[in-house]
């Protein structure tokens, strides 16, 4: 992996995250399901934290409510002090291009581009010149140990390859919280521990806000705080 001194042009640090009674709720034919039941928790900038529990539990909803994906039924997301659920879906459309970066467990890429040009995207889309892409995109390539693989395909690569591409594609718009959703679920355990050390060095190393989700005690134990969820709701509460 690359030295900190390669993402140099990263220059946004962590977000300020604060759940306030957090809850969602859906309704189908036959019943309504209570999936978050009153969560509060707090991210502080350049914290790596862990939440580990069964699927199911409501891990991937807090995530989608703290990303901008959906929007909780009651309570609050605090984004340095903005309600995030009070946001018009611009703002949040916004948040999730330039202030997010989602990591999950299927890679997401598009499987006829490179991994250059997969991570070209966002980053064109973001509105940067094409000398700044190139730059960004080498300098991510090499904080994953992936520099000399930018022409191959996704299908040329391993799934712990595409992973380590996948969490390049959510590092190229330089986010300040990076949400992970079971990003190991796919891996053996060897990568599976490299994916999660990666992730945790964006906080340690660059001072992101991370968010990794997962149902692996081996995965989670990479994290300095673990967090256990069940039913809807943190067993740590």
């Amino acid at each position: 992996m690359s030295s900190v001194s390669t993402l140099s042009y990263f220059k946004t640090t962590g977000l300020a995250v604060r759940a306030e009674g957090l809850e969602k709720s859906y309704r189908t034919a036959a019943e309504e399901i209570h999936a978050l039941k009153g969560v509060d928790f707090e991210l502080k900038p350049g914290q790596a934290i862990a939440i580990m529990g069964p699927s199911g539990c409501g891990k991937t909803t807090l995530m989608n409510l703290l990303g901008g994906v959906d929007r909780p039924t009651k309570g609050k997301i605090l984004i340095e002090g903005r309600d995030l659920a009070k946001a018009s879906e611009r703002e949040l459309e916004r948040y999730r291009l330039l202030q997010v970066g989602f990591v999950f467990q299927l890679f997401n890429l598009i499987p006829s581009m490179t991994a250059l040009e997969n991570l070209e995207l966002p980053l064109m889309v973001a509105g940067s010149n094409e000398s700044e892409r190139m730059e960004r995109i080498r300098g991510l390539l090499t904080l994953v140990g992936l520099e000399a693989k930018s022409h191959k395909r996704p299908g040329e690569l391993s799934g712990g390859e595409q992973q380590r591409v996948a969490v390049a594609l959510a590092l190229a718009n330089d986010p300040a919280l990076i949400l992970a959703d079971e990003p190991t679920g796919n891996l053996d355990s060897s990568n599976a521990s490299m994916i999660a050390a990666l992730l945790r060095s964006l906080a340690t190393d660059y001072g992101k806000t991370v968010l990794m989700v997962s149902h692996d005690p081996k995965v989670v134990n990479e994290f300095p705080i673990v967090f256990s969820m069940r039913d809807g709701r943190f067993n740590n509460n």
